[in-house]
């Protein structure tokens, strides 16, 4: 929806569409606009019914992944604006929220001023690692105990993108761009994916955000800000650190050059959150095991798209330079799936 309803902006301003996932069903739009004269974030949230992909349509039920109200509740709770507050991480700040006629929800946020999660440098990133980590270090063991919460979000998510096998791991594209082995290696991952849903079961548990990346974050002058809160729940050490890292890249919007720089700041960053509470070697394997889990799908059906599968939501590229931009965070993944395993 380029355009909110009109009785969901005020009188005489306007709202400028912001960048989001159309596909998800739950998110009707997210325009930047004004509220009480403030900048504000504006975004429409809608209840399951909405035509889209299977794999995007929003839950009724409040454990499912994409349970359409959670953010709503996320921010109307304090959740969101606590989560991870006192280790330095904020939230927007909630404006207002407004119930609609047709079941719909517009949420108003604050508009957050500052440099976009895009660019920000390893440093940057390994900072927020480093506050990712004191703040699941303070939900460890216990997240809290909301019936909205995701209950199972990355079994929940992972299971549910529509991969059709057999997968052609030896399409001339994906043979142009990966070698033999790596492409081995993808195939092995995606063989072995409950095997790694298992393992993830084991590790220690806090809240996760389940959404942590660049298009997710802003660097405000009073700090970072961490921005949609609608998977948010339960969730193994790990995997919002993970996430940091590969999703990063993976859809060309930061240079993949940089990869090793922002893989090793984060990853040693979020140790020290955690040191103390959790040791560290059990910290470097929960995000090197959680973000093969995270992405077992991710070659598959990027082979899926070569066939006329599902295209990807972010990723402007074309599909050579697809598969040679995301070689090497295929690569890193390979590489610590083989940490884990062997």
């Amino acid at each position: 929806m380029s355009r909110p309803p009109v009785d969901m902006v005020p009188a005489g301003e306007t709202a400028e569409p912001l960048t989001h996932n159309p596909f998800n069903t739950v998110t009707g739009g997210i325009w930047r606009a004004r509220l009480g004269g403030r900048p504000a974030v504006l975004k429409l949230i809608t209840p399951p019914g909405r035509d889209g992909p299977a794999h995007w349509v929003g839950g009724a039920e409040p454990g499912h992944w994409n349970y359409w109200r959670r953010e709503v509740e996320a921010y109307r709770s304090g959740l969101a604006a606590r989560a991870y507050a006192a280790a330095g991480l904020a939230a927007p700040e909630l404006l207002a929220v407004d119930e609609r006629p047709d079941g719909s929800v517009a949420l108003w946020l604050a508009d957050v001023a500052g440099r976009p999660g895009t660019a920000g440098a390893a440093a940057d990133l390994g900072d927020v690692a480093y506050w990712l980590g004191v703040g699941h270090a303070a939900w460890l063991g216990r997240p809290p105990g909301y019936a909205w919460l995701a209950r199972d979000w990355l079994r929940d998510y992972t299971l549910t993108r529509p991969v059709t096998p057999p997968a052609p791991w030896d399409h001339p594209v994906a043979a142009a761009a990966w070698p033999a082995p790596l492409r081995g290696a993808l195939r092995a991952l995606w063989e072995r994916r409950h095997q790694l849903l298992a393992a993830v079961d084991r590790l220690p548990q806090t809240l996760c955000h389940h959404d942590c990346w660049p298009m997710n974050l802003m660097f405000a002058d009073a700090g970072p800000v961490l921005l949609d809160w609608a998977f948010v729940g339960p969730g193994p050490i790990g995997e919002d650190a993970a996430n940091l890292v590969l999703d990063t890249f993976l859809d060309g919007l930061v240079d993949v050059a940089g990869i090793d720089d922002v893989a090793t700041a984060v990853v040693d960053r979020y140790v020290d959150g955690l040191r103390g509470v959790v040791d560290p070697d059990t910290v470097v394997r929960a995000v090197r095991l959680t973000g093969a889990a995270k992405y077992f799908w991710l070659a598959p059906l990027m082979l899926d798209r070569i066939r006329g599968g599902t295209r990807q939501s972010y990723d402007p590229r074309g599909e050579a330079e697809m598969f040679a931009g995301r070689r090497p965070v295929l690569e890193l993944l390979a590489r610590w799936t083989a940490a884990c395993f062997g």
